[in-house]
């Protein structure tokens, strides 16, 4: 993929953070996503590239959506696209922390295209590479990841979403005697604080959506890290009612459409299979991985996490724009 694209996917989700942010405090979670979404298309429709949705955001909940199979940019090379224009709709829409604008790119066929469901997903950073295992009860990865990290699992830090889904599970860590940060929601920059050298969190494990887990491969591949996930049917999330087993129905007829298997183990590479991928990410509130969106008198500062799995930069950006970019 060119330089000079992959530094434009930085604008992208600066754009999409920027019309999210007139949202923060509102009480209006569709509004905000509907912002960032016109805003990310506007500007991907901008792009040299021939550009796919991949797997996109909005199905689980009816929020609008940048929609699986869209076609976006002015023409060129394939790229495939994975994308969240806000992770953390609900925190941005109660001016809570850690709201982010997030997309992944890469080549033609490098990215899962899957349905928007839930996906069961297993992060580690690079010194617990290749000992994760999701066919493995969780506990036997925890000791497995504590063991590569040379700390005892006392000391093992995991990052899970706090939903009634998680409950077991969170009981069940504080058994094991892991440290546990249940979070709102997130998970995609709770996954990249894994590889981060200056972060306590050693795993991120949830059932989340898959739109995120994509995203986070992405990021997670071009890191070093380690990932396993898995294609969940809402009804084995959600519970058996009527309305769920309709809806996971259409999720494994959509799968078996686009030849990924529900309730199979998915590996880092089936997820993001190749190197040229890039990961860009846009505060909109404040949060461990980014700064949020600050007004500065008549301008607006943001701050953007670019990584780019060729040449492994990882940049930090700070930008600048008008105040009336936020207003569209």
């Amino acid at each position: 993929m060119e330089q000079s694209l992959v530094a434009r996917f930085a604008e992208v989700t600066e754009a999409a953070a920027l019309a999210g942010y007139s949202w923060i405090g509102r009480g209006d979670k569709n509004a905000a996503d509907g912002a960032a979404v016109a805003a990310m298309r506007e500007c991907l429709n901008q792009l040299p590239m021939d550009a796919e949705i991949v797997i996109g955001e909005g199905e689980i909940d009816n929020a609008p959506m940048l929609y699986i199979g869209e076609k976006l940019g002015q023409g060129g090379s394939g790229v495939d696209i994975a994308v969240d224009p806000i992770e953390g709709t609900r925190m941005t829409a109660q001016g809570q922390s850690h709201a982010v604008a997030v997309l992944a790119a890469g080549t033609r066929g490098s990215l899962l295209k899957a349905p928007d469901m839930y996906m069961e997903k297993l992060v580690v950073g690079p010194q617990a590479r290749g000992v994760i295992d999701l066919h493995k009860p969780l506990h036997e990865n925890l000791n497995a990841i504590a063991k590569a990290k040379a700390k005892p699992l006392s000391e093992l830090t995991v990052v899970t979403l706090a939903k009634p889904r998680h409950e077991g599970l969170i009981r069940e860590l504080h058994a094991l005697g892991v440290k546990v940060f249940a979070i709102a929601d997130g998970d995609v920059a709770a996954s990249i604080l894994t590889c981060q050298s200056d972060s306590e969190v050693d795993v991120m494990y949830c059932i989340g959506g898959a739109p995120e887990g994509v995203v986070s491969a992405a990021a997670i591949r071009a890191l070093g890290g380690d990932m396993q996930a898995r294609l969940l049917p809402r009804d084995q999330v959600k519970g058996d009612s009527e309305e769920n087993i309709a809806i996971a129905k259409s999720e494994c007829q959509r799968c078996q459409a686009q030849q990924v298997e529900v309730n199979a183990v998915l590996t880092l590479k089936q997820l993001a299979g190749s190197d040229q991928v890039v990961f860009a990410a846009t505060g909109i509130t404040d949060g461990d991985l980014l700064a949020g969106v600050k007004m500065q008198g008549e301008q607006m500062s943001c701050e953007t996490l670019l990584v780019d799995g060729v040449s492994k930069r990882i940049r930090r950006i700070q930008s600048l724009y008008p105040r009336s970019k936020s207003l569209g």
